[in-house]
């Protein structure tokens, strides 16, 4: 029943203000704001410009949290970051390369598996063409 009432929340959903994003990371406001303006972090907008954050920027900004204690600088953390995106951007593009390639292969071997109308008793396949004057040569390789 709580179900018709709560929809699952979607992760880019920005709904946090920033003090409750800086308590969630146990990061201050004001390191929020620097990341921001380096452009490690990209908070939504409200119309009366408001940061608002996403449960995928909370993510973001605990695991730069956890970088920087481990005493990587801002532009590691920076290239890190971007080396992830690139990382899971290539992963997406292996997954849908993968998909059509199976896609390919299950339409070779569909077009490629003979049909029982189009094998006679171990005959070579009927031939039919659109046009009943056209020519068909028909050859056999040699065994």
């Amino acid at each position: 029943m709580a179900d018709r009432f709560f929809a699952p929340l979607d992760p880019d959903s920005a709904v946090y203000v920033i003090s409750v994003a800086a308590e969630l990371t146990g990061l201050h406001p004001q390191t929020l704001r620097t990341y921001e303006r380096l452009g490690l972090i990209t908070p939504g907008r409200t119309g009366g410009g408001g940061r608002r954050y996403s449960s995928r920027d909370i993510e973001r900004l605990r695991e730069i949290a956890a970088l920087t204690s481990a005493g990587i600088g801002i532009e590691g953390v920076r290239r890190i970051m971007d080396l992830q995106n690139q990382v899971l951007a290539l992963q997406s593009r292996n997954e849908e390369l993968r998909a059509e390639l199976d896609a390919t292969r299950d339409a070779l071997r569909q077009a490629l598996t003979p049909r029982r109308t189009d094998v006679v008793a171990n005959k070579l396949p009927v031939l039919r063409s659109p046009d009943p004057t056209a020519a068909v040569v028909v050859w056999r390789r040699g065994r």
